[in-house]
């Protein structure tokens, strides 16, 4: 285990020295989460109470949407360009004679980068959004805790499901397509859009059914105190459930791939 903490401590310390596309990121995410928040209020003044949730929390629910964006990879971004390039280079045959999981490794990574954006690109955007906007913020100190239960799980429902679009590079040799695909999926099925609890009847039902919810819904729901005790916990089953299903579905999917490695060119 020391070797993936090391690898995790790397992984904070490779994204901690882009200061520069640290600062754009951070810039991007405060512009579009004031045009997001204007957006809001103009539908929350006409629909008080939309989908279970005051002015204050549906602003909060924007500003935490731009705080999550980069940790949990809602729009990608994270390390699955990585591992799709060297799956196409064939440099992936040097990971895959590491004395290391291959999954692991790169979920270690993933976990070490993905906190240094929670850090880097998360408070700014947020404070900046609580100063700006009456936004609902934790009633209990232990909710901070919980929270951030909640984006671990969200981070790892994350990787799991763009470690599986990388692999698909095994097969297509190209993952512009699956990545596009989980991009969409992650920017509409999260609420990075709208909260999940709008979306009506069947399309509510199953995009709060989805693994992407697990990425921005529940951490937020959490982090406005709609889900405590009992619901806290079905809260937290519901995310390792999804997490669990997709890392043992990423490993089986590695399995068959590392027995077909295919290096483009010969």
């Amino acid at each position: 285990m020391r070797l993936y903490a090391a690898v995790l401590t790397g992984g904070f310390r490779r994204h901690a020295t882009y200061r520069m596309a640290t600062a754009a990121g951070v810039f991007t995410n405060t512009v579009f989460g004031f045009i997001l928040t204007f957006t809001y209020m103009a539908l929350w003044n006409e629909r008080p109470r939309l989908g279970g949730y005051d002015m204050s929390e549906a602003l909060a629910f924007v500003w935490l949407g731009q705080a999550l964006l980069a940790a949990c990879s809602l729009m990608g971004g994270g390390f699955e360009d990585e591992l799709i390039e060297r799956i196409k280079t064939g440099d992936i045959a040097v990971d895959l004679y590491r004395p290391a999981d291959l999954q692991l490794w790169w979920f270690s990574a993933n976990l070490g980068r993905a906190a240094f954006q929670l850090l880097g690109r998360g408070i700014v955007p947020m404070a900046v959004g609580a100063l700006a906007f009456d936004l609902a913020l934790p009633e209990h100190p232990l909710t901070w805790l919980a929270f951030l239960v909640a984006v671990f799980l969200g981070v790892t429902v994350g990787f799991g499901i763009w470690f599986l679009v990388a692999l698909t590079a095994f097969w297509l040799m190209d993952g512009a397509g699956v990545v596009q695909v989980a991009w969409l999926s992650g920017t509409f099925f999260s609420g990075m859009l709208l909260p999940l609890t709008v979306f009506p009847g069947v399309l509510g039902e199953v995009a709060r059914a989805l693994p992407w919810a697990s990425m921005l819904q529940v951490p937020a729901d959490v982090f406005l105190e709609k889900r405590t005790g009992w619901a806290l916990l079905e809260a937290y089953v519901f995310q390792a459930g999804w997490a669990v299903v997709l890392l043992a579905a990423g490993r089986a999917l590695q399995a068959v791939a590392t027995r077909r490695v295919v290096v483009q060119g010969g």
